[in-house]
């Protein structure tokens, strides 16, 4: 079982602004009633601190093929499917798109050398995050750009009961990933809620492009280098510096919005 959330004494984030973020959104789809009945949530950087590790193992496949990168890149194609990001850098070096078998060949490389690394420690504060979703009867749906089995079939064993098995989303069940609105569409389909009634939860700027796109109420989490500006810059409605931050804050945004 989950503890239960403690209420923050000072929230990090002000009622004012969220008051603002919430009527900025609302005018925007031309609402007035706001309100939170599912959350669309990502899995590395959000629920895992793993984009370290994913950096890392890009890093050291991509360099293998002898093409010229950074590990920092690798952040800001967070989001994307794996084929996608092979692709990117083909279309750079080559000139062309990667074959589908050097797509598989890639990518199950990658994989191995993420899985070398070890067990992926868990967010800081997603524990917690989860808890006040459950405790309020939001329904949540797992969004995630990865196809690394290695670590969605942890999810059970580390949040248990927090995602129902027909509630998940991964690259393997898009043809579009983000910044395409195409995974955050189909998990306003397994929410079977209105994007009106949906907040996507993200670290990344293609994710919460994506996440905009799909036309819900946003909130970026900065768990890694990118600082908060570029994901404002996506999209965001919200931003918090860190996850416990969005934690502590939670239960009041819950708190505003169900009272609108």
């Amino acid at each position: 079982m989950f503890p239960h959330h403690r209420h923050p004494l000072t929230p990090p984030m002000t009622i004012d602004l969220i008051h603002k973020a919430v009527a900025d959104y609302e005018a925007r789809h031309g609402i007035s009633n706001f309100h939170i009945a599912a959350a669309l949530i990502d899995m590395d950087g959000v629920l895992y601190d793993s984009m370290k590790y994913h950096t890392l193992a890009w890093h050291r496949m991509i360099s293998e093929q002898g093409i010229e990168c950074t590990r920092e890149e690798f952040y800001l194609y967070e989001g994307m499917t794996g084929k996608a990001t092979i692709n990117l850098l083909f279309e750079r070096v080559y000139g062309r798109s990667a074959s589908d078998e050097e797509v598989q060949t890639l990518y199950e490389q990658k994989a191995k050398y993420f899985v070398e690394i070890g067990r992926k420690e868990m967010m800081p504060g997603a524990t917690q995050m989860l808890r006040v979703l459950m405790d309020h009867d939001i329904t949540r749906v797992l969004v995630t750009g990865s196809a690394q089995n290695s670590l969605i079939r942890y999810i059970d064993e580390d949040y248990p009961g927090a995602f129902d098995p027909q509630r998940r989303i991964t690259a393997l069940d898009v043809k579009r990933g983000k910044p395409d609105p195409e995974p955050y569409l189909m998990g306003l389909q397994k929410a079977a809620t209105p994007h009106t009634s949906t907040i996507v939860i993200e670290n990344a700027p293609l994710g919460v492009e994506s996440g905009h796109a799909a036309g819900c109420f946003t909130i970026g989490i900065t768990t890694g280098p990118i600082p908060a500006e570029e994901l404002k810059k996506a999209g965001a409605d919200l931003v918090f510096d860190s996850m416990q931050d969005f934690a502590d804050t939670l239960p009041l945004i819950l708190d505003i919005t169900a009272s609108r």
